[in-house]
């Protein structure tokens, strides 16, 4: 939708737990099997928490934090009002992102000052609130919108309802797991995969990323409509299965058709059909 390449995005997220990081590592490996060194490909991750941007040597980082950690000398010429604490404003002004993405369960902390930096260096900004409940979300998709003059491509953690856009309604993508889990979870049965590796996630994402209506209009939706989930979970319980099977972790022969595995497996909601009579006459 962007038209900017995977190793070429720059990427900010509010939110450095494990979801926030688990996030990332994704995208970390997505960019390095599309061509970017391993270090490069950190560099183009801001993860801000608390205490601010995670840095190369702050106490407390835990395991998973430290390897997006900026480097010092990366961030040495950033104009900032203090060394101590980087927020995410500073980031936005500094590091001028592509990407934003929320999972720190702080409502509205997307402000309009941030959004507007952003979309003020980018012309199709990625913007992702993705912290739940509703009243959790860092910015509102309407918001979103009007700061960045209806440029921005969002994907929500919370369910919205449509807003209209240029005189048509928009519908409001939930980045929900449902596009996923019930795919990976048929695909790992159907061919009796010893785990779930990131390999078999990233097929996941792939699959669902060929889906997407944009990729023939770039003002449709990002995901396919919920009333398409069953074609979706088809094609991710493939890809999946594929995926486990070229990494050896499948059980299963071969040259056993995949497809016909899964499919196999899968519940087919048919119903007999029939016809209301009429209640019998007590006598």
């Amino acid at each position: 939708m962007t038209g900017v390449p995977l190793t070429d995005q720059r990427i900010a997220v509010l939110g450095a737990g494990s979801a926030g990081t688990g996030i990332c590592a994704l995208l970390l490996r997505a960019m390095v099997e599309a061509g970017l060194a391993e270090n490069d490909a950190r560099s183009r991750f801001y993860l801000v928490d608390r205490e601010g941007l995670l840095i190369e040597g702050m106490n407390g980082l835990q395991p998973f934090q430290a390897r997006f950690a900026q480097s010092r000398e990366r961030i040495a010429a950033w104009a900032l009002k203090s060394a101590n604490r980087i927020g995410l404003a500073e980031v936005v002004a500094n590091g001028h992102p592509t990407v934003l993405i929320g999972t720190s369960g702080q409502a509205h902390s997307f402000s309009e000052q941030v959004v507007r930096a952003m979309a003020a260096h980018v012309q199709r900004p990625v913007i992702f609130p993705l912290s739940n409940p509703t009243e959790r979300s860092e910015a509102t998709p309407e918001d979103l919108l009007a700061w960045t003059a209806g440029r921005a491509v969002i994907g929500t953690g919370s369910p919205y309802p449509p807003i209209t856009r240029d005189g048509r309604a928009l519908r409001i993508d939930q980045t929900n797991n449902a596009y996923v889990y019930p795919g990976i979870g048929l695909g790992a049965i159907a061919v009796k995969a010893s785990r779930i590796s990131d390999g078999m996630f990233l097929a996941a994402a792939r699959t669902i990323a060929g889906l997407s209506p944009a990729k023939n209009d770039p003002r449709a939706n990002l995901l396919p409509p919920l009333a398409e989930i069953r074609k979706v979970s088809l094609a991710v319980a493939i890809a999946v299965a594929k995926q486990a099977v070229k990494e050896g972790l499948a059980d299963l022969a071969p040259d056993r058709d995949l497809t016909g595995a899964v499919t196999a497996l899968m519940w087919e909601p048919i119903y007999a059909a029939y016809r209301r009579l009429p209640l019998a006459q007590s006598s």
